[in-house]
């Protein structure tokens, strides 16, 4: 099980929202390289970046700052990154700067055959994110819920070639009160592709609960507030996942 420290990107700093609300961001960082390198001193094993900026503008608005994480981090770890991402030529410069995963999320749902073109142009390389309300897919930065199923939709995504699917529960996310573990579980049975489980996360117990579902395709989850504000130790959350994974 991977406990992937998150870095979302505002305005070239370090921040963390709440639900998803742009204004209610809390700076942790000015300096998002040296936080990259943190959580790569700390135990990380991959990390998750969002330009947060982007997926509010549709395009690249971090891309200097991406590219001194990728630098700092030197292809010692997976990176992966979302957020603006809506053409292969985009796709293609992150990946040319070293950036293992893109994560295709808004674009997935409002342009049609793009997810599939980034599939087949970069086996391997894409993610998709799916944040979800009440089991129905949000987009635009959360700002719209749609009326599309998260799990019709992900099961038509893993046609496409996705290597893992990236489920937020946008109700949790920033929130400290816990994984939806029961929503997450019911997608990863319905797909043959690996969940990445998003959204929640507030201290050891939450990732003791989520390694004893690992068997079920949950291989990740990615925690943000709970690791800067301090109710959950990172490199000790990452070495109890490694211990809980060795004895399953």
């Amino acid at each position: 099980m991977l406990i992937i420290p998150a870095i979302d990107l505002k305005d070239g700093q370090c921040v963390r929202l709440k639900q998803g609300i742009m204004e209610d961001a809390t700076v942790f960082s000015d300096n998002p390289g040296n936080m990259a390198k943190h959580w790569l001193e700390q135990g990380a094993q991959r990390l998750h970046l969002v330009d947060l900026d982007g997926a509010f503008a549709g395009k690249p608005k971090n891309e200097l700052i991406i590219r001194e994480i990728v630098e700092t981090i030197d292809g010692k770890i997976p990176i992966q990154l979302g957020g603006g991402i809506r053409d292969l030529e985009t796709i293609d410069r992150y990946l040319d700067y070293g950036i293992t995963y893109v994560i295709i999320g808004t674009a997935a749902v409002k342009i049609p055959g793009f997810l599939q073109d980034a599939c087949d142009a970069f086996p391997g390389n894409i993610l998709v994110g799916l944040d979800a309300k009440d089991g129905k897919v949000a987009v635009n930065g959360w700002s719209k819920i749609t009326g599309h199923d998260v799990i019709e939709l992900a099961k038509k995504f893993e046609g496409y070639g996705v290597e893992a699917v990236i489920y937020t529960d946008i109700g949790r996310d920033g929130m400290l009160n816990g994984v939806n573990v029961k929503a997450t579980v019911e997608l990863a049975n319905e797909l043959m592709v690996p969940v990445i489980a998003s959204g929640g996360i507030t201290n050891l117990d939450d990732v003791k609960t989520l390694c004893k579902i690992e068997h079920e395709g949950i291989i990740g989850a990615i925690t943000g507030r709970a690791i800067y504000e301090g109710s959950l130790d990172f490199r000790e959350a990452q070495q109890l996942a490694d211990k809980m994974s060795a004895g399953n």
